[in-house]
């Protein structure tokens, strides 16, 4: 370690020493919002029209163009939407820094009208100061599906089958949408998002102190497309699916001068096929037992969603943007499982059956409000945000047990309800005040308050009367109070950036039940440094991280309710779990070439009471909880490449390796272990004749295992077909998920008295077919979205 350090030291001091070549930087605005204008094409010629320097300004606007020649210069500036601006300039010799200003472009009203069918005037793939930015394009597999789509094609991030998230392999992730917490990255819900509302994937593995510490692998931010055409557009997306998959996706907008209207609603109702396989080897008394466990699950979901807000402009410089966002769900899910049992010779000793009937409903809502305040000095802001969520869950299962063998036996009938109910108001306001053309000074503070409580009953039934099952009725209460504020300062010396930041975050936590089981109460308050170091090439970006972060228990793993669904084994929460922290390093490179796109990293993270699930066997019931371990440490190399060798064909390459060990003890069982894995994607979109496209992309993960649990290499292939249709206004895109049924989950727990390995395949291969029309219902005048703050 020391001696990498040392290396990139020398390489910085080595690149200061160059000596100072005259150059020229500014800022380009919006001329109407006075809005930054990222991805601007900055050219300077010298007087016999040959290029001297190309370059493009950044997230905020900023450009700045080394090594010119002294003399008149023509600098040009050019982005699509927006007419093209030339002004001269004179180096002077020995006058090594020339300042511009302020750039203002019109937009070009003319140029507007073709911006629909124009594609990939974006870079794909872009490294920023603090993350990593993947514009979401027009690539075949993000178009039919959802959010949960494009994250599968997004490098480093992976989506299981259930939609759990992960960025490297670690479940740890906090998911932002448009840079906030969002009730659409609940329960499932970014499985509601239209994959074509989205823009682009940013990708933070190092977050500066502006972001939450929350999530120890770090952010992902889903940035949404946002309405930039006056008078009425939208689109309309139908899809339709085997496994039954139908959705309904409308989305009508309204903008004006002072006020921009945005909607987006969601039908959906879709089925799902799960088979899951279990063989078990248990000892009892010294003899063994076997079981062969089969579970066939149909589940059902219904939802419907709405998303209704404005910006309203009260002038140039201020903005009020008020949204609300309802997502009701409704699940009917159907299991069916057998129960096989067999003793020491093998010989069946008895055969039970269970079927299980569940009904949930979920109503998730929530309600934001945003004022913006910008300034004359360019880029100064000041945001206020209040946002405020309620939910309201109830679930019900129904339990139907039987023997079949040797003799029929009917036991009594279990049901159980499970009601939650969630309130959570968070108030955050930020600040940011440019220094000059090129430092930044940010800092905020935020407090939120969130109220949770859970009742869970189970219920037996003895001839007409139903009893309390296992002692199984219980109401719990959490309390969560989290208070902080941060501050950080961003400057830059010819191609060096760099970002020093610090945040502060107190946390209060309180437990409660009605049977007093559970009473405790927490409190912590910690530091989260935040060093952000980049260096630019011509053409290629460096980069040194480093942050902190904390990983605090989400609710499911706190919750001491076990579901009663299977005879065999349980998941029960543990209220005792301690958030875990860690520190993170990465150093990063991103080259771009014509036809190449190179982004190779190394990265280390120790995480000090590591969260992980552990297994016990109590009366002849498994149980799993998550607990904390002293640590785990990992380390690792990722390699992401693009890859266009010609105009109709793009191929996209991604490797991650990392090795972890782990330390830690659990109930007098020791959990130490050391291991790697390797996970890889592999994408291909070919464009062909008539406007179709072609893309596949192979999934796979290595093996991956702890103390007690092997999980199998885990692979699946997913393919779609698309056509452009109707004077470029409407997609058709047919595809297909898990093609072949590849995605099976493999995985062996063993134990001192049991030896368990299972087979899960929670989805079935799925076949959609999607149709996306786009309308725009005046001609007139695009006019450029004004501030919509952190909703950007």
């Amino acid at each position: 370690m020391k001696t990498l350090i040392t290396s990139i030291l020398i390489l910085f001091i080595s690149m200061f020493s160059f000596a100072q070549k005259a150059a020229v930087s500014g800022k380009v605005l919006d001329n109407t919002t006075k809005e930054a204008i990222p991805y601007v094409t900055v050219s300077i010629q010298d007087n016999t029209s040959k290029t001297a320097a190309v370059g493009v300004t950044d997230d905020q606007g900023m450009f700045n163009l080394e090594e010119l020649p002294s003399g008149k210069l023509t600098i040009s500036f050019s982005y699509i939407g927006y007419q093209n601006y030339i002004q001269t300039l004179e180096i002077i010799s020995g006058k090594p820094k020339t300042e511009l200003g302020i750039i203002f472009l019109h937009t070009d009203a003319v140029q507007l009208n073709a911006v629909e069918v124009v594609t990939g005037q974006k870079p794909s793939v872009s490294l920023k100061l603090d993350k990593k930015v993947f514009e979401v394009g027009k690539d075949v597999l993000s178009q039919n599906g959802s959010a949960h789509d494009v994250l599968n094609g997004v490098p480093s991030v992976t989506v299981s089958p259930t939609g759990g998230i992960s960025l490297r392999g670690n479940s740890s992730v906090l998911v932002l949408i448009n840079g906030r917490q969002s009730g659409l990255t609940q329960s499932n819900s970014l499985d509601q998002i239209a994959a074509d509302q989205i823009e682009r994937i940013e990708v933070i593995t190092n977050p500066s102190s502006r972001y939450d510490a929350s999530g120890s692998a770090g952010i992902i931010n889903i940035i949404l497309k946002k309405n930039k055409k006056s008078g009425f557009s939208g689109q309309v997306r139908l899809v339709a699916g085997s496994p039954n998959d139908s959705r309904l996706n409308p989305s009508i907008n309204f903008k004006s001068d002072k006020i921009n209207i945005f909607s987006n609603f969601g039908i959906r109702s879709s089925d799902y096929v799960g088979l899951y396989t279990t063989n078990q080897s248990t000892m009892n008394n010294g003899n063994p037992n076997y079981l062969n466990h089969v579970q066939n699950e149909d589940r059902h979901d219904d939802g419907k969603l709405i998303y209704l807000g404005a910006d309203y402009y009260i002038d140039e410089h201020r903005t009020i943007t008020v949204a609300f966002l309802k997502n009701a769900t409704k699940d009917d899910d159907k299991t069916r499982l057998l129960y096989d049992y067999s003793n020491a010779n093998h010989t069946r000793d008895s055969l039970l059956t269970r079927e299980g009937k569940s009904l949930e409903k979920r109503d998730y809502n929530q309600f934001e409000f945003n004022y913006t305040q910008t300034f004359k000095k360019p880029s100064k802001k000041w945001t206020i945000d209040v946002q405020y969520d309620w939910w309201n869950s109830d679930k019900k299962w129904n339990l139907l047990t039987q023997r079949i063998y040797p003799e029929t036996l009917v036991y009594p009938d279990i049901r159980t309800n499970s009601i939650g109910s969630s309130k959570d108001l968070l108030v955050q306001s930020d600040f940011i005040l440019p220094i000059d053309t090129v430092s930044v000074f940010e800092m905020g503070v935020k407090a939120e308050i969130r109220k949770v409580s859970s009742q869970f009953l189970a219920e037996q039934q003895q001839e007409n009367i139903w009893t309390i099952y296992q002692n199984i009725d219980n109401d719990l209460n959490y309390t969560e109070t989290i208070s902080s504020a941060y501050a950080q300062y961003s400057n830059k010396f010819k191609r060096f950036n760099y970002m020093l930041g610090l945040r502060t975050e107190f946390t209060k936590i309180a437990i409660t039940d009605i049977k007093n089981t559970y009473n405790d109460d927490k409190k912590y308050n910690k530091l989260f440094p935040t060093v952000n170091l980049s260096y630019k090439f011509e053409g290629s970006t460096l980069q040194l991280n480093y942050s902190k972060r904390i990983n605090r228990p989400p609710l499911y793993a706190l919750y001491p309710f076990n579901e009663l669904t299977d005879l065999n084994a349980q998941y029960i929460g543990n209220p005792d779990l301690n958030p875990s922290y860690s520190d993170v390093f990465e150093l990063a490179f991103l080259k771009a070439w014509k036809k190449l796109t190179l982004n190779p990293s190394v990265y280390y993270q120790w995480e000090s009471g590591y969260i992980q699930d552990f297994t016990y066997r109590e009366n002849d019931i498994f149980f799993t909880t998550p607990i904390n371990i002293q640590h785990e440490i990992r380390s690792g190399v990722e390699l992401s490449t693009l890859y266009n060798p010609l105009k109709w064909l793009q191929v996209n390459l991604e490797m991650n390796f990392y090795h972890f060990t782990q330390k830690g003890s659990y109930q007098d069982e020791n959990l130490d272990y050391s291991g790697k894995t390797f996970t890889g994607r592999l994408s291909t979109q070919v464009k062909l004749p008539s406007k179709f496209s072609f893309q596949g992309r192979y999934n796979f993960r290595g093996a991956q295992q702890n103390a007690q649990t092997r999980n199998d290499a885990l692979q699946s292939l997913d393919f779609g077909l698309s056509k452009i249709l109707l004077k470029d206004k409407a997609t058709i895109v047919f595809d297909v998920t898990n093609a072949f049924d590849l995605r099976q989950n493999k995985s062996t727990t063993t134990g001192t008295d049991y030896y368990i390995t299972e087979n899960s395949i929670p989805n079935a291969a799925r076949y959609r077919l999607s149709f996306v029309y786009r309308f725009n219902l005046t001609d007139q005048k695009a006019i450029r979205q004004a501030s919509s703050a952190n909703r950007n």
